[in-house]
């Protein structure tokens, strides 16, 4: 599913379950040491589908740790982005000489609960994704819309440092493609992104090339 959103040169792996036996790599277990049981499956197996993918630039052993802001830690060369929610983790990493930064993010296909839009969406925002889910209520537009600025964000933190409200960024959605123009001091004016709803789940990628 996350191969159809992310372009050529960049490597993904994704699950649909916690495979039997996968667990922490032992510098990561205090990222998790007082996690519960799902969380630390979460986030064992998404950091499983990272070395998966990390396997082609020989990185298949190497502990994905955390940064202060709780960002991942990527083997040096290598730029790349997790994601989990229920029934699905994936992960995607490239070359620093092909991309400078991705972000991908998946959630399911199911309306957000109520609140949640006011605090992600401006006016206008709320305004067409009403008119997405009357034209085409098959997809939770209010939904996607929160993962495609999930997925803004996890691109736009590796190349500025800095944090990025929801109220920063203002999506416009195509057919299988978003756009996200940034509403505060950016390197980049305008993100471009990709997205795909299939079998419950919503993914969204975000990819920067070099």
């Amino acid at each position: 599913m996350l191969g159809s959103v992310l372009p050529p040169g960049v490597v993904w792996h994704e699950s649909f379950s916690d495979p039997p036996g996968v667990r922490p790599l032992p510098e990561e277990e205090s990222l998790v040491a007082r996690a519960v049981p799902r969380r630390r499956a979460e986030f064992a197996t998404a950091r499983w589908c990272a070395r998966q993918a990390l396997s082609s630039f020989g990185h298949a052993d190497t502990p994905i740790l955390s940064g202060p802001k709780r960002e991942p830690l990527w083997p040096e060369g290598i730029v790349g982005s997790m994601t989990h929610c229920d029934g699905y983790r994936a992960a995607a990493v490239a070359s620093g000489d092909v991309v400078v930064s991705i972000g991908i993010d998946a959630e399911p296909d199911q309306p957000v609960p109520d609140g949640v839009l006011g605090a992600v969406a401006s006016p206008e925002e709320q305004l067409a994704v009403g008119r997405l889910l009357a034209d085409r209520p098959v997809v939770a537009w209010d939904r996607l819309l929160f993962s495609a600025k999930e997925s803004v964000y996890k691109a736009w933190f590796p190349i500025t440092g800095r944090w990025l409200g929801f109220e920063d960024a203002h999506v416009t959605f195509g057919d299988g493609v978003f756009s996200a123009r940034i509403l505060v001091d950016s390197p980049l004016p305008v993100f471009e992104g990709r997205w795909a709803a299939e079998g419950g789940l919503l993914v969204t990628s975000v990819v920067v090339q070099a």
